[in-house]
């Protein structure tokens, strides 16, 4: 099976370099006309550069069509404004990796809010904007794919990244909402965390260690989460060439009986209601209370 980009536009958000390069070129090497976004910040979202252009270059030369944009994801005007140019040119927008990302690392007591309040803006907000400045146009299309860039630190947490965790967990909500609202219209919406040698990472790991996590070893699972045949509501974690899939799971609810409703009655079943066994995955939010009410009725019948 060869998997080909052809006749299909993509946007990559910070593809200047690192992981955005990589997935831009690679998607120009199966066919893909790419919008390269890069607003040319360095990784604390300071500071410009002509990075973008660098990329459509490299791209150009090795014989495919590309177009540069210095966009800032965090202003959603420049966003519908990128799109209606890759429509102009190219008819449409069939693909969006969502990749744009800054690293302001503090302990939270050292974090100014101005810290938090701009990694939020940058990787959630930013996300949502490109998202929906897409949105329309791949509903008209009847096709649409969606990338989104979420973290092990959003996902299970990490020393001295609280604004990074919290903008990145909370792209997993937004990737599994546009899962569930661009189904009928044959968009797709994933999430992969990644672990690569890039300048967000260059003094985070040692050099050994970098040069194994190359972000080209990344771009498989990338591609393969906006292609054709994507799977939709995927969290794909990737680095040196290993690939892992991510939950979130709940397990069976345990109903507190009549009277022992009380925080006396929710310790003495702690460890049950922390169990791990059994657990299983939601496919919505809803499911939630679907489960507890099920089991509510439950225990009453048999009261």
């Amino acid at each position: 099976m060869t998997i080909s980009f052809e006749n299909r536009v993509a946007i990559v958000t910070g593809a200047g370099g690192g992981l955005g390069r990589a997935y831009a070129l690679a998607l120009a090497r199966r066919g893909a006309k790419v919008v390269v976004n890069d607003l040319g910040a360095s990784r604390d979202g300071t500071g410009t550069s002509d990075a973008a252009e660098q990329v459509v270059a490299e791209i150009r030369a090795a014989g495919g069509e590309a177009m540069a944009d210095g966009g800032s994801v965090s202003e959603y005007a420049q966003m519908e404004a990128m799109v209606a140019r890759a429509k102009e040119r190219w008819g449409g927008v069939h693909i969006l990796i969502n990749n744009a990302g800054i690293l302001r690392d503090r302990t939270f007591l050292k974090m100014e809010p101005a810290d938090f309040e701009l990694a939020i803006r940058v990787h959630l907000i930013g996300s949502a904007f490109a998202s929906k400045a897409c949105w329309a146009l791949m509903r008209e299309q009847n096709y649409g794919r969606i990338l989104m860039t979420t973290s092990s630190s959003g996902l299970f947490g990490n020393f001295g990244q609280a604004n990074y965790a919290a903008a990145k967990a909370g792209l997993v909500g937004l990737a599994k909402t546009l899962h569930l609202e661009g189904a009928k219209y044959n968009i797709r919406v994933n999430a992969i965390a990644p672990l690569a040698a890039t300048r967000m990472t260059e003094d985070i790991y040692p050099e050994e260690i970098l040069k194994a996590f190359l972000p080209e070893k990344i771009a498989p699972a990338a591609l393969f989460l906006v292609s054709e045949d994507a799977p939709s509501n995927a969290i794909v974690g990737a680095a040196a060439g290993g690939f892992h899939s991510a939950w979130i799971t709940m397990n069976p609810p345990i109903i507190l009986p009549e009277g022992e409703c009380t925080v006396e009655g929710f310790a003495s079943q702690w460890e049950a209601i922390s169990r791990r066994e059994d657990t299983f995955v939601p496919q919505t939010g809803p499911e939630q209370g679907d489960v507890l009410m099920a089991a509510l009725q439950k225990a009453r019948g048999k009261g």
